[in-house]
């Protein structure tokens, strides 16, 4: 049976402190206090995308290691991607993976005070 990747973005996701999730452009993002830190997208749904996968920011320079080390993990996705966000093919990255890449987009996006109650 295939993994239901969007089940595991949203368990990933909302276990951050205040993440709420909202449904924006027919997909489902990620927010804490309104401000988006992943977006799900959809194989069949995103674009023609053609695969599930998650976008998130990423520090300066980290799109560009990861899409050169690891193509076919990672892409620079559209719209977002101008503005270093990374995308993970989902077929392709582990929970722990996934896991730091979303904790790592969370910090960049969140309040201090709510990153402090994740140290």
């Amino acid at each position: 049976m295939a993994p239901n990747h969007f089940e595991r973005v949203r368990r990933i996701c909302l276990a951050f402190p205040e993440a709420t999730e909202k449904t924006a452009w027919g997909e489902p993002t990620f927010r804490v206090r309104s401000k988006m830190f992943a977006m799900y997208a959809d194989a069949a749904n995103h674009h023609g995308g053609g695969r599930h996968a998650l976008w998130c920011p990423a520090p300066p320079g980290l799109q560009h290691a990861l899409v050169e080390a690891a193509p076919e993990r990672f892409f620079v996705p559209p719209y977002v991607g101008k503005s270093g966000w990374i995308g993970l093919d989902l077929e392709r990255t582990s929970d722990d993976e996934l896991e730091v890449h979303v904790a790592q987009a969370y910090r960049m996006i969140a309040p201090k005070k709510l990153i402090a109650l994740m140290d």
